[in-house]
């Protein structure tokens, strides 16, 4: 005989709440939310190099831009505005988040100095700091448990397919008008999208997808702490977790210097390299991004253990990839060693959000995305860019030690020679500003390697943790 479901303590049998033909639209829209979300704090790996030049600050301070200037309030307000999200409409916090984090990207073509720039970059991350843990709770509540892995790599795909947006559009921006006109055009945008978003999503019952058991809409909100250990609790996405930062903290670091590396080592224009990545992106890895929710959910399906094992098994394999790209003599065999190893690596998205939601009550998962992306992005989204550029300066500065030339930041101010300087020294700068780029790109990807481990670690238990998850949810 056939399980009957019930949606959120609707009567087994009874016809869901929403149709299906409605809840995809809804998880397209989402992802387009999501798309506008990751333009607006990834723009920067894209204007990156003209910003360093124009307002004449290191590797080290570009990073910090990207990073911790956008993660510290991403991150810790994230966990409050997710309590909210466990009690309030989900559908309205996503939308004057949306309103806030566009409007401040579009402030940060206004800034005159660092500093400016820096505190912009604070608003863009309060702002985001309320989209992922309200759409992931809208997302959970709309597909059930053996669905999720695949709905959220399609919200996901927002990820590269901003990444592709960003790099083309900004690129081009930058290179005919200016980086600051590129802030402008890319954050006016959200502002309408906020007002779609408020009209057409509908806000589900807490556990609307969920199998037969109490409707998440009448359950208490548990606690914070009883979140964090449940979802801690479980030693296989403690691993995964660790995995998921440790690869992200690599895509982060490698990502924000990427684009300024073709710029520096084979003098592309931002138009021509943000097109280079624009479809580098959008092609590898947001097929990684829908591959990895599909593939893990099909394969789940016979063994759970693919949840951890495929993000290990698609780092591994993208690594010699990402090796060869940046040790390649010519910008077009760089290119070229970057389309596939997409497709591996950015499989763990999906997985990983998938197994969260599955760990956690109805009540728990706007809070769970919070304390996960609190520590993926506090470290990852944070430290990344900033060990990259700090490690270029670095990395740099030896190199002019060793010419005894001087102090790297004061002879190359933003990386390039003075105007008026000697041809040999403006060409020195570039050369010193792209060896040092290489080999702290080359230094993050390190950290993928050591994330991929622990997914493989996370494996051994996570068949223990799903079963024990559901035996509470029947209980």
């Amino acid at each position: 005989m056939a399980q009957a479901v019930a949606y959120g303590g609707v009567e087994a049998g009874a016809k869901p709440l929403f149709s299906e033909r409605y809840t995809r639209w809804a998880l397209v829209l989402l992802m387009f939310v999501y798309t506008s979300n990751f333009i607006d704090r990834t723009i920067l790996a894209t204007l990156g190099q003209p910003i360093k030049v124009d307002l004449k600050i290191s590797d080290a301070s570009l990073g910090l831009l990207q990073g911790f200037a956008f993660a510290i309030f991403y991150t810790v307000l994230g966990i409050p505005i997710a309590r909210l999200a466990e009690r309030r409409s989900r559908v309205t916090i996503l939308s004057v988040c949306l309103v806030v984090w566009s409007g401040m990207t579009a402030l940060c073509g206004v800034a005159q100095s660092f500093l400016q720039l820096l505190l912009f970059r604070f608003g863009v991350g309060v702002g985001e700091a309320g989209c992922s843990p309200a759409a992931h709770s809208l997302i959970a509540d709309y597909f059930p448990s053996a669905r999720r892995s695949s709905a959220l790599a399609v919200y996901s795909f927002g990820i590269p397919l901003g990444g592709m947006i960003g790099a083309v559009a900004g690129g081009w921006i930058a290179e005919h008008m200016s980086w600051r006109v590129a802030f402008f055009i890319v954050g006016a945008p959200g502002l309408v999208l906020a007002l779609i978003a408020r009209l057409v999503l509908r806000e589900p019952p807490r556990g609307h997808s969920e199998i037969a058991g109490p409707a998440g809409e009448t359950a208490p909100t548990p606690s914070l702490i009883a979140v964090a250990k449940r979802l801690f609790g479980a030693p296989s996405f403690r691993h995964m977790t660790a995995g998921v930062t440790l690869v992200s903290f690599a895509g982060y670091g490698v990502g924000g210097f990427a684009q300024p590396y073709f710029i520096r080592q084979f003098h592309l224009g931002l138009a021509e390299v943000g097109l280079v990545f624009g479809v580098i992106t959008g092609v590898s890895t947001g097929l990684g991004t829908l591959l990895g929710g599909f593939v893990t959910d099909w394969a789940g399906r016979r063994d759970r253990r693919w949840y951890s094992l495929v993000p290990g098994i698609g780092f591994l394999i993208a690594t010699p990839f990402y090796v060869a790209a940046y040790l390649a003599p010519s910008w077009q065999l760089a290119a070229l060693c970057l389309v596939l190893p997409g497709v591996f690596s950015y499989t763990y998205l999906g997985p990983t959000f998938g197994v969260m939601h599955n760990l956690v009550e109805p009540r728990m998962r706007a809070t769970a995305t919070a304390l996960l992306f609190f520590v993926l992005n506090f470290i990852a989204l944070g430290g990344g860019p900033f060990f990259t550029g700090l490690m270029s300066d670095i990395l740099a500065q030896h190199a002019f030690t060793a010419a005894g030339l001087g102090q790297f930041l004061s002879v190359c101010l933003g990386g390039v020679a003075p105007k008026g300087s000697p041809a040999a020294l403006h060409a020195l700068c570039l050369a010193t500003s792209a060896h040092a780029t290489r080999w702290a790109i080359l230094a993050t990807y390190a950290f993928g390697v050591w994330g991929a481990l622990h997914y493989f670690l996370g494996a051994i238990r996570i068949r223990q943790d799903l079963a024990a998850a559901e035996a509470r949810a029947a209980a």
